[in-house]
């Protein structure tokens, strides 16, 4: 694989790293027992325990909750969406576009699972000090930028609907997925109507893209 040519990478398990470009579509599609969703679980908690080493080191002085907030912009979907794009990984994906039904953002978001599932076979397959310096090497230089990645929008919703009197809910719409890495979808009530519907790994990250869209439905002001 080109990949790992360019990450040099050396390996003599590049199964490992197929199975980390391969969404379940495309494994129910062709009858394969294998996706990436063990890796990405794997890739998600590795990344998150780098990150919050690294914040924990930066800035001796925050709290938790600070500290917390933080490491959630650079894990949010959008910055592995940004990650995942940067390296080319969505050029190895492969998905059963068609036969599956999803669609296009939803193969967008799909990218951001890449990131995770490639860091979870290095992890694997090239150890803890590899994919460090892997991560070291994209992540890092984004939070010394202080990058923004992630937006408040639910908070920012509450405040339209505070200042104007307006409720503002959420409710499921559908979720689906095994236990571990289920996808969740949710809408953005205004008054009871329906603003912005949004998708994401968890009910927290699919409410904020509801409220984006909400947002952006009722022009506030932000993207």
């Amino acid at each position: 694989m080109n990949i790992l040519e360019k990450f040099n990478i050396e390996t003599e398990n590049e199964q490992l790293y197929e199975i980390a470009f391969t969404h379940a579509s495309y494994a129910t599609i062709h009858n394969l027992d294998y996706n990436y969703e063990r890796l990405e679980f794997l890739g998600d908690s590795v990344l998150s325990l780098l990150v919050s080493e690294y914040l924990y080191k930066k800035y001796p002085d925050y709290e938790e909750g600070k500290l917390t907030k933080l490491r959630s912009n650079f894990v949010c979907q959008n910055a592995l969406i940004y990650y995942s794009q940067k390296l080319g990984l969505n050029e190895y994906l492969k998905v059963a576009v068609e036969e599956s039904n999803l669609t296009k953002n939803e193969v967008i978001s799909i990218t951001a699972d890449l990131f995770e599932s490639f860091l979870g076979a290095i992890f694997i397959d090239q150890g803890m000090d590899f994919a460090k310096q892997f991560v070291s090497d994209l992540v890092f230089k984004y939070i010394d930028q202080k990058r923004v990645f992630f937006e408040d929008y639910k908070s920012a919703m509450k405040e339209y609907g505070d200042a104007n009197e307006i409720e503002i809910d959420y409710v499921i719409i559908r979720e689906y997925g095994v236990p571990h890495n289920k996808t969740f979808i949710m809408a953005c009530l205004v008054d009871g109507q329906q603003m912005g519907v949004g998708r994401g790994k968890n009910k927290k990250e699919a409410e904020q893209a509801a409220a984006k869209g909400a947002m952006r439905k009722l022009r506030l002001g932000r993207n």
